[in-house]
């Protein structure tokens, strides 16, 4: 990366401009606008998603929504996680069941997992739901949105970003000058194609129709309830999967149904009399009335970035990582991609780092991208295995096989045995929990532990969370109590845009040096001062170091640095710290710039006021455009 030179506030238009407004660009919006950083959003469209697209909501992506302040406020939005349960294979809706999985963590062997993993727990929030929480919370922290704004092209340069844009409506085209550039603009992503992402994989190798329509299924639902439905029978069984889906958009009365088609014979037809037939074997009701609300196709890609950085620009969502729906990872990583990067971005900004920092996302995040890339495909075959019984030699393959499969004979039992083994793969998919929160970071913004080996994973890895507190991991959740007699998670007492020293009683040496030390970046929790007992002991039992060392946690709630052993004397502790922090934050290179008098450096989410930019047809001519804009920060 070229040596990122101070300037003055004002000369720049706005610190960062973000294409893209999907749950990365949401993200990274009301992050930058949180963390007082000025940024200006932009997208094309006239607003948010116009389609269900992504909805589970992991509970890693919940646990950023917490930390950003608006989790409450999406949970509104969403069907709870008790609702998301459990997943049919069944001949129809109404008909007879094959199999059935207690599914995203909710079954009575897996749910104590997944509380003990998190204070969150998972959601499911259709994505044109998810979209206007950020925005408009972005947008009340000092964002500037702009919708109908279209992304022409960029130059860079030393000290920044000059990034060209078009009013749609107008047709005025105008230039904002900025730090950064984060192209969060989806699969079809222009700024990674102008950066030359280099990229693996291979887009478009399976097809799939979805048809959102209404219709009150509550009587084949309420008392089983689940999100997501899957259909075997002779006209639903196309494709890499080969069944069919009935997905629940809102229960129990907004739905789409879905199913794979062949490409070589171009799009299916999804005319009203075919898709009210189909809809209605899928759900086994010949007389369902429905509205159709929409048509729509999309293909199955598996291709990811291998690098996510050119300079100062930045790419991150679908941008980088192409992949189908499978396991529920694409808003969860895209959101997880922007929050990773937008505390970097915000401590350079201030000065709090050097441009080191930047070299670290790319480290951290390319590997996830692949793996959720491999995953979500994986995931898409896997069900291979549910389908063995099919007759295929027969008119009704799964009518005549759903005869041998209850047959009381030894091919009956083997093919029920087989039929339950496959089930359980499929827990790679709906009780994936590691997968979700076992990401492990090695990058220049992580100093490894040396003393404490490889680690070793004693259970299936992508199944089941290994809490640690190894830097590179994500700080484990423990119960704590607060000063009120109320639990607080250990989640909530880092985070909120600074680093975290985090040590115990013992550690009275680190409270010191961190307060010599006196950055504004940077907070002491001590375990067991007021505020932060441990009365259950559920810190002690995770913490992994003694009470006298010290975690050094990051924004982004992972884990930079640790000192396992005790320290007692003041100078070494400051030593140690200090230490840490240049190698993190590439101090060493940081700017010493600090803007902070018309930029706030505290973690805020009150409202401020804002100027919204606007453009019409007469400043097409103009020399200037829109191409200052201000935004009030507190």
């Amino acid at each position: 990366m070229t040596e990122m030179n101070a300037h003055s506030p004002g000369s720049y238009d706005t610190d960062v401009v973000i294409v893209g407004l999907g749950p990365a660009g949401g993200t990274a919006a009301i992050a930058l606008a949180t963390y007082g950083i000025r940024v200006h959003a932009v997208s094309m469209f006239p607003w948010v998603a116009n389609s269900p697209r992504a909805h589970i909501t992991n509970q890693r992506a919940v646990e950023v929504l917490r930390d950003l302040g608006v989790e409450d406020e999406a949970r509104k939005y969403a069907t709870p996680w008790d609702q998301m349960g459990d997943t049919l294979f069944t001949t129809s809706l109404a008909g007879e069941e094959i199999v059935r999985m207690q599914t995203w963590g909710t079954g009575d062997l897996r749910y104590g997992d997944y509380l003990s993993g998190s204070p969150c727990t998972m959601l499911d929030i259709p994505q044109p739901l998810m979209e206007p929480v950020l925005i408009k919370n972005a947008a009340e922290r000092g964002a500037v949105i702009s919708f109908h704004t279209e992304y022409l092209g960029h130059t860079q340069d030393d000290d920044g970003v000059t990034v060209r844009f078009r009013d749609v409506r107008s047709g005025a085209e105008f230039e904002q000058r900025a730090r950064f550039l984060l192209g969060f603009d989806g699969a079809r992503s222009k700024v990674a194609e102008e950066i030359g992402l280099p990229f693996e994989g291979e887009l478009a190798r399976a097809g799939t129709a979805y048809i959102r329509f209404d219709a009150d299924l509550s009587e084949y639902v309420a008392h089983r309830p689940s999100i997501l439905h899957w259909i075997m029978n002779s006209k639903a069984g196309f494709g890499e999967i080969g069944m069919g889906l009935l997905r629940a958009v809102r229960p129990w009365d907004q739905w789409i149904a879905g199913w794979g088609f062949d490409m070589t014979q171009g799009q299916p037809d999804v005319s009203d009399d075919v898709v009210l037939e189909q809809i209605r074997t899928l759900v086994g009701d010949p007389h369902l009335e429905i509205d159709i609300v929409s048509r729509s196709f999309w293909y199955v890609n598996q291709q990811w970035a291998e690098h996510y950085q050119s300079g100062r620009v930045f790419c991150g969502g679908d941008a980088v990582h192409r992949h189908p729906p499978t396991s529920g990872l694409g808003s969860n990583t895209s959101m997880q991609d922007a929050f990773n990067l937008a505390w970097k971005i915000a401590y350079v900004v201030k000065g709090y780092a050097g441009p080191g920092l930047l070299e670290s996302y790319s480290p951290e995040r390319v590997p996830v991208g692949k793996q959720i890339v491999a995953r979500a495909n994986q995931s898409r075959r896997d069900y291979g295995g549910l389908r063995e019984w099919f007759d295929n030699d027969s008119a009704d393959p799964v009518a005549a096989g759903l005869e041998k499969l209850k047959e009381p004979s030894p091919e009956g039992v083997a093919l029920r045995e087989r039929l339950y083994e496959a089930l359980q793969i499929k827990n790679t998919e709906f009780n994936a929990h590691g997968v979700e929160l076992n990401q492990r970071y090695t990058s220049s913004a992580i100093v490894q532990d040396a003393d404490a080996g490889d680690e070793v994973w004693p259970r299936d890895r992508e199944l089941y969370l290994q809490a640690t507190t190894r830097p590179g991991a994500k700080l484990p959740h423990a119960w704590l109590v607060g000063a009120d007699g109320t639990r607080v998670s250990t989640l909530d007492i880092t985070g909120k845009g600074q680093m975290t020293l985090l040590t115990g009683l013992g550690g009275q040496a680190w409270k010191r040096a961190a307060t010599k030390l006196d950055v504004p970046y940077l907070r002491t929790v001590v375990v067991g001062e007021p505020g932060t007992i441990d009365p259950y002991g559920y810190w002690r039992q995770v913490r992994e170091i003694d009470e006298a060392g010290a975690l050094l946690v990051r924004p982004d709630g992972y884990i930079a640095w640790r000192h396992s052993a005790p320290i007692w004397d003041d100078t070494e502790a400051l030593t140690s710290l200090e230490n840490a922090l240049t190698m993190i934050l590439d101090r060493s290179a940081a700017s010493g710039h600090n803007v902070t008098d018309t930029i706030a450096s505290q973690y805020n989410t009150k409202a401020v006021p804002i100027a919204v930019p606007h453009v019409t047809a007469d400043d097409a001519t103009s020399t200037s455009g829109i191409a200052t804009v201000e935004g009030e920060n507190p």
